[in-house]
């Protein structure tokens, strides 16, 4: 009989200081923590924004975004599962209208915003547990019904526009999450 050996839990970092000028925060996370940090993602544009997703960005519902979905993996083992949506109108016609693709693929929103001239200054996570749907447990390789935690961020410009807004799944059994706030004097 094979028994799978429990996987070792992944240590999260969420800070303002996991921006990287020329890489992905993800990546760069996992390899502080010695672990090679990866992801799979499959991008689709011009789909229609769902009530909520409108609400967080800021537009009419039904208004097209650009969604990508995400499986983020630390050692080939997925950890974290996300969905992005991003308004389409915001990136229409520029080399960073797909998240993984062109020559600006996978540096992160702050990153790829700079290039088209808007500055992102601020992220809001709203973190809150639940329990994981059947497709994510299936896509996480975790139990059915195991606990998660679910972040719903949102990044801004520094005029106040919704850029981006990403729904996070994290395995509570899986990865701790540890949040990194810097003191302003």
């Amino acid at each position: 009989m094979y028994v799978a050996e429990p996987r070792q839990r992944v240590r999260v970092v969420r800070s303002s200081a996991r921006e990287q000028p020329d890489g992905s925060p993800f990546r760069a996370d996992k390899w502080a923590l010695g672990k090679h940090g990866n992801w799979e993602s499959r991008t689709e544009a011009k789909v229609p924004a769902p009530a909520e997703i409108a609400g967080r960005l800021g537009i009419a519902e039904g208004e097209p975004c650009v969604r990508t979905v995400y499986e983020f993996l630390a050692d080939g083992q997925p950890v974290q599962l996300s969905t992005s949506w991003e308004p389409y109108e915001l990136t229409a016609g520029t080399l960073v209208v797909s998240p993984e693709g062109g020559p600006h693929a996978g540096v992160g929103v702050v990153n790829r915003m700079a290039v088209i001239g808007i500055t992102v200054s601020h992220a809001v996570e709203q973190p809150e547990p639940r329990h994981v749907s059947a497709e994510e447990a299936s896509l996480l390789g975790i139990q059915k019904a195991a606990l998660v935690t679910h972040i719903r961020r949102t990044y801004y410009s520094d005029q106040g526009l919704p850029v981006e807004t990403a729904d996070i799944v994290i395995p509570v059994a899986l990865c701790a999450i540890v949040y990194e706030v810097p003191i302003a004097r």
